[in-house]
């Protein structure tokens, strides 16, 4: 395994395969390297304004196992957007971590190619649903859990142990989603790409590996600027606080930073709140059919809002776990 692929996957407490959900660690371990094969980390990062077809991996021999339909992704560009089609279907073994199956979807996304920053960034506080996709064609989700049960309203899934190895799982449409990203784990199908997927902002997302230089001959491993100010399994965020850093590695509040390119992008934190994306910087794309749909309530379910003021662009969904 290369020396910059051995260097991430030892800094990440990764799930077995056995279907365990991701660790929850607030200690993320950031270490520079000096890598001598540089593609590694650029691999599949395409250019500013460049139609990202290649980052995509064809996966139509895997499946999530027997009886389930193999994954199905389509990646097309105009001179303006990225258009991405997917039946949202995974590429390993299906583990359920929650009471709903898993079935093929309908999703189509339409963000720009060429994202800009807007005059101030977005809240995505219990903002539910999706807020990106995956060069593997699966939908993104923020920190946020549903408000039931109670004692976990709007809780973290990833504290709270209903992920899957990879850091997704179902929800009451019998949708994949990811809440978090084990990019590390080989049967997730994201090691050979820096680039993981994208924002309905139309900002890419890098996983962990930051290039210091524009060459990446030399790296570093991004770290959340989150802190844990409270214990609790609900409502989690007011469990953190952002605080920032003046470390090269910490990331801004977004979750991302401005690269060695001078382009922005949102960065990985597996293990680390806020785990993908903390809130948008640039005007998020309204989706349309079944990727903008609202999401269903289940059965029995209270959609009472949260405490505390309405958040910008905030929409209510349904528990998932």
């Amino acid at each position: 395994m290369p020396v910059l692929l051995v260097l991430i996957a030892g800094s990440f407490a990764c799930a077995s395969s056995s279907g365990g959900s991701p660790s929850d660690s607030t200690s993320e371990t950031s270490s520079s390297s000096s890598s001598s094969n540089s593609t590694i980390a650029t691999s599949a990062r395409p250019a500013y304004g460049e139609c990202p077809t290649a980052a995509f991996p064809d996966l139509r021999s895997t499946s999530a196992g027997a009886g389930y339909a193999p994954p199905d992704v389509t990646v097309s560009c105009s001179d303006s957007e990225l258009t991405v089609t997917s039946n949202d279907m995974i590429s390993y073994t299906f583990v359920p971590k929650t009471p709903n199956p898993l079935s093929p979807q309908n999703f189509t996304w339409k963000v720009p190619l060429k994202p800009i920053k807007a005059a101030s960034t977005t809240s995505i506080e219990n903002r539910l649903g999706t807020l990106g996709f995956t060069v593997t064609g699966i939908a993104i989700y923020g920190p946020t859990e549903g408000p039931m049960p109670a004692a976990e309203a709007f809780g973290d899934p990833v504290a709270n142990g209903i992920l899957d190895l990879c850091g997704g799982h179902t929800g009451p449409q019998s949708d994949y989603h990811y809440h978090t990203i084990m990019y590390t784990d080989s049967a997730c199908n994201f090691e050979t790409s820096q680039l993981v997927g994208y924002a309905i902002d139309g900002f890419p997302i890098y996983n962990s590996v930051i290039c210091l230089d524009v060459s990446c001959t030399q790296t570093t491993l991004a770290k959340s600027g989150y802190t844990k100010i409270a214990e609790s399994r609900s409502y989690v965020w007011k469990t953190y606080a952002y605080s920032g850093g003046t470390d090269p590695n910490t990331l801004d509040a977004c979750n991302g930073r401005t690269e060695s390119d001078g382009t922005y992008a949102y960065h990985l934190t597996p293990t680390q709140f806020p785990y993908i994306i903390g809130c948008f910087v640039g005007t998020a794309t309204t989706q349309s059919g079944r990727a903008g749909a609202a999401m269903p309530p289940m059965q029995g379910q209270n959609q009472g809002p949260p405490p505390g003021p309405p958040v910008q662009g905030q929409t209510q969904g349904p528990p998932l776990n």
